[in-house]
């Protein structure tokens, strides 16, 4: 019954790292960069949600809604304040920019939100539990893996499938050409951002039921994400979002079986032995260098 309790929860667990991770690959697929401040959006999608939902009263759906616009433009703003001007330049100080963009908004929560945690209230529809293998389950905990395997399937779809899709991989292989090509390098690149942080603010969302609001909830879940991003193969859709869940099942056994005090050594030390073992990730594919 532990176990079983475990894997579900892991599951979950690992399907919001497989959403963030998720925003690592879309931006490195088009840009070549990542956004650091990944889960200060994460953060950010909980508290939106939570400040239109139970402070001013707003429909969910709605709540909804505006939040992950938000968080667009949040990613938008990220990309050029914190990327565009050093990449112009190629210069990889973005990579210190994002992190500090990342703190910033981080801080600019903690003074206007608050610093306690705040519990997000359960949907209506998705109240109650179920028995499964013995073991109580609400309906929330089924819906976010779902959620995160259908999101990544949409997204895998998109970029594979459609002409834009396959335009937008295009910009980070050759941006030259793909402008010749008519393809809006700058509104590809802020597109891109944008739908990363929709994906980690949605992350957000899903998983606020479950854990407290608070200004830097999303740190360790951003940093754990990364991770998974590149365990998996950050050029792979399918990949990141599997090995967020394979990260979520362990770290999830690991706590039940040995303690919580065990649980980032043993799953960051399995982070590395893999790595070690396949330096382009459980499920990508070394890149192909012209001579």
């Amino acid at each position: 019954m532990l176990v079983t309790s475990a894997l579900i929860s892991g599951l979950g667990l690992g399907s919001m790292y497989g959403l963030l991770a998720l925003g690592f690959y879309i931006t490195y697929s088009v840009s070549n960069t990542v956004n650091f401040s990944q889960g200060s959006s994460m953060m950010l999608g909980a508290v939106f949600a939570y400040a239109f939902t139970v402070t001013l009263g707003w429909p969910l759906a709605l709540a909804v809604l505006a939040s992950l616009l938000l968080c667009a433009l949040y990613g938008i703003v990220v990309e050029w304040v914190a990327i565009r001007p050093f990449a112009r330049r190629g210069s990889n100080a973005w990579l210190m920019a994002t992190v500090a963009i990342g703190i910033v908004a981080d801080n600019l929560v903690l003074f206007t939100f608050g610093k306690e945690p705040r519990g997000f209230p359960m949907p209506g529809a998705l109240t109650g539990s179920f028995q499964v293998f013995g073991v109580g389950v609400s309906p929330l905990q089924i819906a976010i893996p779902i959620a995160g395997l259908a999101m990544a399937g949409l997204l895998h779809a998109f970029s594979r499938r459609t002409r834009l899709g396959k335009a937008l991989l295009a910009v980070v292989q050759n941006r030259d050409a793909a402008s010749l090509m008519g393809i809006n390098v700058g509104l590809a690149i802020s597109a891109a951002f944008a739908v990363s942080t929709v994906f980690a603010g949605a992350a957000g969302m899903l998983i606020a039921p479950l854990f407290n609001v608070h200004s830097d909830m999303g740190t360790l879940f951003g940093l754990k994400a990364f991770a998974v991003a590149i365990l998996g193969g950050i050029t792979s859709a399918w990949g990141v979002m599997l090995a967020g869940l394979l990260f979520g099942v362990i770290e999830a056994l690991v706590t039940a079986l040995l303690g919580s005090s065990y649980t980032q050594i043993v799953t960051f030390t399995l982070v590395i032995v893999a790595l070690a073992l396949r330096p382009n990730g459980l499920f990508g594919r070394a890149g192909v260098k012209k001579v």
